[in-house]
């Protein structure tokens, strides 16, 4: 079943995003805009 998890900008911390996940053992990264930064940075999955 697909877990909802939160996707945080690497450089600022801020939490954009959030999508759905179906692997359990590696973190999600992803290369999206950044709002905060207002350029496209990596954003990383947390907890």
């Amino acid at each position: 079943m697909p877990k909802k998890v939160a996707l945080a900008c690497v450089d600022c911390g801020s939490r954009n995003y959030s999508t759905t996940s179906n692997k359990d053992s590696e973190r999600l990264e992803l290369k999206k805009f950044c709002s905060t930064c207002s350029a496209h940075t990596i954003h990383r999955e947390t907890k």
